[in-house]
């Protein structure tokens, strides 16, 4: 059987921009040394006609936009989703916040599997439009998709109030098991080995930074908090009342991009912070498990599922600060939590299993498309 497969609702590969566009490039790669065609659909700046290069062997079909921003994102989204209409393929739709241009799909009888991401409507960072616009996709993906995928089992049960829980397989997200790292990378930001922790995420109030930066500063802890993120503080009120509420303990780099040092920062740090409050299986906490990092997370169903029972897990200010007292000093606590983590991402979150069970889920749904 010729198994070909097209991926929207990225902008495209090889990965520049987050989860999914590295999940995208992953599994186009291992479909490809599996058999398959895979075609990516990549956003480009400008204006005019479609054209189509070959990276790594994935034929990726690039569309202009000259739009920026969200509404670039939209109309590239609907651009796609009319030029898909001439592929005979399975389609694998990553995300929902489009998913009405993808009735074409549906109305044409084609198979679009749509990875239905997390509760996007419900982030404290979008006004009342915004949210109204990714309630409304996610009622339309639970729809026009021909079956859904979950990242979570929360995400699942909450789909299921949608649709019928056969419609949904839940298939977490995958990270790299990281087993070593350049200490040496570690110097330009003044912290050595294990005397430092660390949050990566965006500097978002639903991402919990103003508790998790307030509750490490409460006192002198002899120890560095290293806080990844683009901060704007010039423009930003929160982004200022996270960096007006640190001690001098606290270090903010910014944001950055470079691999090898995010992997050095997080397999060295005593502590990985993990604030999000919304969302199902989050890349960046999965990552922290496979580098072995001690987890101290914020208190939701979401990240107990993930990071399990070994984590440390805080509700509010007072529980992290408290989390802070009584762990940066126990050395046998911490190597209890980094064992946890090892354990439960060898569990659940390798690229390899994600990956193969994706596949299933692909070739399962293959022959309805013909």
């Amino acid at each position: 059987m010729d198994k070909h497969l097209c991926i929207l609702g990225i902008r495209g590969i090889p990965a520049q921009h987050g989860g999914f566009e590295t999940f995208a490039e992953r599994l186009s790669l291992f479909l490809l040394s599996r058999g398959w065609r895979v075609s990516v659909y990549c956003q480009e700046e400008g204006q005019g006609d479609s054209w189509e290069s070959e990276w790594k062997g994935v034929r990726r079909i690039h569309i202009p936009v000259s739009q920026r921003g969200a509404l670039g994102t939209v109309v590239f989204d609907w651009k796609v989703a009319n030029c898909a209409l001439s592929e005979s393929a399975l389609f694998l739709t990553l995300g929902y916040n489009t998913a009405v241009f993808n009735f074409m799909q549906r109305a044409k009888g084609q198979s679009n599997i749509i990875n239905m991401d997390g509760i996007e409507w419900r982030r404290d960072k979008w006004g009342a439009i915004a949210k109204a616009w990714f309630w409304l996709n996610e009622r339309a993906g639970c729809w026009v998709g021909t079956h859904l995928v979950a990242d979570h089992p929360k995400i699942k049960d909450h789909l299921a109030t949608r649709v019928n829980a056969k419609k949904i397989t839940m298939i977490p997200y995958g990270g790299d098991d990281i087993v070593g790292a350049d200490a040496g990378l570690l110097d330009s930001y003044g912290v050595e080995v294990g005397q430092f922790s660390i949050i990566i995420a965006r500097p978002e109030p639903e991402n919990s930074f103003l508790e998790m930066v307030r509750a490490f500063s409460k006192t002198k802890r002899n120890h560095k908090l290293v806080v990844l993120g683009n901060f704007t503080p010039e423009n930003n009120a929160f982004h200022r009342q996270v960096m007006e509420s640190a001690s001098n303990e606290v270090i903010f780099p910014g944001a950055i991009y470079d691999t090898a040092v995010v992997q050095a920062l997080r397999f060295f740090s005593r502590f990985y912070l993990h604030g999000h409050r919304v969302g199902g299986t989050n890349p960046s906490l999965v990552e922290g498990l496979g580098a072995g990092c001690a987890v101290i997370a914020h208190d939701n169903h979401f990240n107990r599922w993930v990071a399990g029972p070994e984590a440390a897990y805080f509700k509010d200010e007072m529980s992290c600060a408290c989390l802070f007292d009584k762990l940066l000093g126990d050395d046998d606590a911490v190597a209890r939590m980094k064992a946890g983590s090892r354990e439960r991402f060898h569990e659940c979150f390798t690229w390899e299993r994600v990956l193969r069970e994706y596949e299933e889920l692909l070739i399962r749904w293959y022959p309805k498309h013909k």
